[in-house]
């Protein structure tokens, strides 16, 4: 049984940093790329990053380049995003999940997401 369970959200001022987990659980970890999405009320859901198996590589989406790092400790079975320089419009729940195929930016590709922690940013 695969489980998700991400950390370290909370609220943070425009301009700070935070830096989320997800811990994971069941299956083999390090078989799977990864991914960190988010979604804001009203908004749809969007892909923010992936990383590959062993985290040589990642994909970023090109507007939070620079400020967002996903990164992979598979010893640990664990997945991070760094988020620095904040802005409000990054208010929203953010999501990890599994890949059963690569590190790509289609969530149609994820067959296991975590429930979400949320991220607030205060102007």
């Amino acid at each position: 049984h695969v489980q998700l369970v991400e950390s370290g959200g909370g609220l943070v001022q425009a301009g700070g940093s935070l830096r989320l987990s997800c811990a994971v659980s069941g299956g083999t970890f390090s078989m799977y790329g990864m991914g960190w999405f988010r979604q804001a009320p009203g908004m749809e859901r969007e892909f923010v990053a992936g990383i590959s198996l062993n985290g040589d590589r990642t994909n970023n989406t090109d507007s939070l380049k620079g400020r967002f790092t996903i990164s992979r400790d598979n010893a640990k079975n664990t997945l991070n995003l760094q988020m620095n320089s904040l802005k409000p419009e990054d208010t929203a729940v953010y999501h990890c999940a599994r890949s059963s195929r690569g590190f790509y930016s289609l969530a149609s590709y994820y067959d296991y997401w975590g429930l979400g922690t949320q991220v607030t940013v205060s102007s």
